[in-house]
C-alpha cells in the first residue's frame, strides 16, 4: 500500500507529472506514491520523470484504460 496515492485520471501531460512532483514533496523518504493516469504518454513521462529526479519507479502497469505508477521517493 502507498503511502500517498494521486488520481490524475482525465488530465493530460504534463499536470501528471506537475502533480506527482507536488504530490512527492509531502512523501517522506523511502515513501511511495501511487499515481493513476488514463494519459497514455504517461508511461514513458514517469519513466523519464523518474530518471531526471532519482527517485525509483518500483511499478507500472495497466488495468483496463488506468495507468497506475508506483514511486519511491528517494530524495
Amino acid at each position: 500500500m502507498a503511502d500517498q496515492l494521486l488520481d490524475a485520471k482525465g488530465l493530460n501531460c504534463p499536470l501528471p507529472i506537475l502533480k506527482a512532483k507536488k504530490a512527492l514533496k509531502e512523501v517522506p523518504s523511502g515513501g511511495t506514491l501511487e499515481v493513476l493516469a488514463t494519459d497514455p504518454g504517461a508511461v514513458k513521462d514517469f519513466e523519464a520523470f523518474c530518471r531526471a529526479t532519482g527517485n525509483e519507479l518500483v511499478e507500472s502497469r495497466t488495468e483496463g484504460d488506468t495507468y497506475i505508477f508506483l514511486i519511491r521517493n528517494t530524495n
